[in-house]
């Protein structure tokens, strides 16, 4: 599989689009996707699903929220305008003033009326602030809730693509394994009976001499205690070739195990060893053994 299908799995595409990377891990995302056209196109795709799910999930304010702010913030203009008294009635009357000294000469007083202000760029602007901040709150919820939603999405998706690669795996596996099975042409199958001291057990190896190519079956071994493992031995010409380790599903005969590769061989045994191997075979541990 291509570097960049793994990449694709990895969940990293969907970390970035909601914004769980660090700027590090951000720049990698994006190093990925300039490198790998695949790569990018799933990002772009990602990105656009989530702009689309959001438009489909916007929230509409409820109806008549408009009306009900606009009415509460008039009334409350109208009651504030009542108590405030009118420039008419506030107004003072000129005055006529005669001085003492001449009768005849007489001065007008100025008036005191306050000047009028004009309140309404502040009212309108009140109102803008009000339904401002009641849709980013009702947008606010929605994308929260929207990318939520998508994060579990995505999430499900994750599990699923990497279900369906172990699926394929697996799928891939037994496909090869019939077809060593059937092909007694290219593999030759060698039986690995038990030794005196373990008669039940046995075995078999198919090997294909034109490829090099090693497999196992096993068909019944005694159970090992801890820090104990089962080593196949290749004999060539008398002389011992280690060719693997025995895997826990091998020995509990889930399915077929590709060994090392060997080029020559006439025998095939198996003995216990320390977990991890041994350089040389334990002969008093042998367990199966066959000829071809």
């Amino acid at each position: 599989m291509e570097n960049y299908q793994e990449y694709i799995a990895s969940g990293r595409l969907e970390q970035y689009v909601l914004g769980e990377l660090s700027p590090a891990e951000q720049a990698e995302v994006e190093a990925q996707a300039s490198q790998h056209p695949q790569v990018r196109q799933e990002l772009d795709d990602l990105l656009a699903g989530l702009g689309v799910y959001a438009e489909a999930h916007a929230l509409t304010p409820p109806a008549g929220m408009r009306e009900r702010v606009l009415g509460r913030v008039l009334a409350d203009i109208g009651g504030a305008a009542s108590a405030a008294p009118t420039p008419l009635a506030t107004a003072e009357v000129p005055t006529m003033r005669v001085s003492a000294s001449n009768p005849g000469l007489a001065s007008v007083a100025p008036s005191a009326a306050p000047a009028v202000r004009s309140n309404g760029w502040a009212i309108a602007a009140s109102i803008a602030l009000l339904l401002s901040l009641v849709g980013n709150a009702l947008l606010y919820t929605r994308w929260q809730q929207t990318s939520s939603d998508l994060a579990v999405a995505l999430s499900t998706q994750t599990r699923f693509a990497n279900t369906t690669q172990v699926m394929e795996h697996r799928l891939s596996t037994a496909q090869e394994q019939l077809h060593i099975l059937r092909s007694p042409d290219e593999y030759k199958m060698v039986a690995l009976a038990g030794t005196p001291a373990h008669p039940t057990a046995h075995a078999r190896v198919m090997f294909n001499k034109a490829a090099h190519r090693v497999y196992l079956d096993v068909q019944q071994l005694p159970a090992l205690p801890a820090g104990k493992q089962y080593q196949l031995w290749a004999l060539d010409n008398g002389k011992p070739i280690d060719i693997g380790m025995l895997a826990p599903a091998t020995m509990a005969g889930d399915s077929i195990q590709q060994m090392k590769d060997v080029a020559n061989a006439q025998a095939f045994a198996m003995t216990v060893e320390p977990t991890g191997g041994s350089a040389g075979p334990t002969m008093n541990t042998m367990t199966v053994i066959g000829t071809i």
